[in-house]
């Protein structure tokens, strides 16, 4: 038995991932995951971009469970997670290297839309030209889902969360061109996800 929080869909979806971040992160030296969740993508990734410092983020509460799967897979690259609550535009601190790249993971539909403007305008206040920004998740293309099962997971996730959802990349992508973020790639992923890659301007 494990205290360790768990998610399935992190195990499934870590391997192609990986394949995207080994070529979209070669030059990055120090990435911020923000909301690493249980904290199972940081401990798989950095094992195996051994380059890269990765330092983990989330809301408090989800600290302890973040926390239990690096001290069951420690190493000096991921460092302990710092609190970015999106509710705010984060400001970095001082005494935090700074970043030339950032991953973030099925946040997006989780969260509204106002923290989504907030999360572009994050980027824009503390992230320097020529960094590497990677958001996963699913998106709507031209007002359509991209697949059934994604149509069932919008109404799943409003049910739960009027405020959540699947967001248009149309929109997305309004909010990172006024970021100052060009996109570079949108990687078809499985289960009908998407990888976006974006350098910030």
């Amino acid at each position: 038995m494990t205290d360790r929080p768990y998610s399935q869909a992190c195990e499934n979806n870590k391997t192609p991932i990986l394949t995207v971040l080994s070529k979209e992160l070669k030059q990055s030296k120090h990435v911020l995951e923000v909301g690493s969740g249980t904290g199972q993508h940081a401990v798989y990734f950095a094992k195996h971009l051994k380059h890269l410092i990765w330092q983990t983020s989330d809301l408090m509460i989800n600290h302890q469970g973040i926390n239990a799967w690096i001290d069951a897979f420690p190493t000096v690259t991921v460092k302990k997670p710092i609190e970015i609550d999106l509710n705010t535009v984060w400001k970095q601190k001082h005494d935090i290297a700074p970043f030339d790249a950032l991953f973030t993971a099925n946040t997006l539909h989780i969260i509204s839309w106002p923290l989504v403007i907030n999360f572009f305008q994050t980027i824009a206040r503390n992230f320097h030209s020529g960094t590497t920004i990677c958001i996963y998740g699913p998106f709507k293309y031209q007002g359509k889902f991209t697949s059934e099962s994604n149509a069932n997971f919008d109404l799943w996730l409003k049910e739960r969360d009027k405020n959540s959802g699947i967001k248009h990349i149309e929109e997305v992508l309004t909010l990172a061109k006024a970021a100052n973020l060009v996109l570079k790639s949108d990687y078809a992923m499985p289960a009908n996800n998407q990888l976006l890659v974006f350098t910030k301007q």
